[in-house]
């Protein structure tokens, strides 16, 4: 078999579908977008990612699954429009409010899902999609990406397949299905005949920080699902015998950076 025969957009099909890390629903996301909003504007991965942006001849973004707007609130005043979508109304709510705040006045909110039609969505010389690509069909969505996009795409995706370190889930005794890793994406883009660049960035881990033991199983709980009650206590007593160093020590997760040019 030749490397152009193999499906890899199917391959990544199987593995989410499999995937022990199942898609947050809207709802979820609302509940989380508050709590959301008070962090990720100071998180060490945006000014990473900004960085790799090159904004020579751009004028205009699209940003996909902008959540609070940690990135779009960044880039709204070197740009003439920035057009930011998001399935969490509440997100797009908190990113309003942000902008009225610093006076950004040149954000269109859109509430829509990547299974929506995007027909009725203006195209941008850039389009990006910063951590936001739990898709189900990756090959659909790398499509509209590109569709969209006037003359840059940028993309970031988790490396590693999971948010939980091996050290939890050994706690857990917990075998998991791990989600598709980044070399899916790379591969997807090579058979739909785009070369992409990649470069890494760092973000904070979930648990980064545990500021109490509920926070600490509430983060778990928010990767993995629903824990049992003989999984809590094991989270429980792992945390009560942490080393106090330990507890308030960053963790640190990494993003694969995709990057192409029209």
């Amino acid at each position: 078999m030749r490397f152009e025969d193999i499906d890899f957009n199917k391959l990544y099909i199987e593995q989410k579908e499999a995937s022990t890390f199942k898609q947050k629903s809207k709802e979820a996301w609302d509940i989380k977008a508050d709590s959301m909003n008070k962090r990720v504007h100071k998180s060490i991965y945006n000014e990473q990612f900004l960085k790799l942006l090159n904004l020579e001849k751009i004028d205009t973004l699209l940003d996909i699954g902008c959540g609070v707007g940690n990135i779009s609130l960044k880039l709204a005043p070197k740009l003439s429009k920035v057009y930011c979508l998001d399935y969490s109304t509440k997100m797009l709510e908190l990113l309003n409010e942000n902008a009225k705040k610093q006076n950004i006045n040149n954000i269109t909110t859109i509430n829509k899902s990547w299974y929506d039609s995007w027909d009725d969505i203006s195209n941008a010389d850039l389009v990006i999609a910063s951590r936001s690509m739990e898709v189900k069909n990756m090959k659909e969505a790398l499509e509209k990406l590109n569709n969209k996009a006037n003359k840059k795409v940028v993309i970031s995706y988790k490396v590693g397949g999971s948010f939980v370190s091996d050290e939890i889930l050994d706690v857990l005794q917990k075998d998991i299905i791990k989600k598709p890793d980044y070399i899916y994406v790379l591969n997807i883009l090579y058979n739909m005949g785009i070369n992409a660049s990649l470069n890494f960035v760092q973000s904070e881990g979930r648990g980064t920080i545990y500021t109490s033991k509920e926070k600490f199983i509430e983060s778990v709980s928010w990767s993995i699902g629903s824990l049992r009650s003989d999984e809590i206590k094991k989270l429980e007593d792992y945390y009560d015998n942490l080393d106090e160093n330990k507890k308030f020590k960053e963790d640190f997760v990494s993003w694969a950076i995709i990057s192409w040019d029209k």
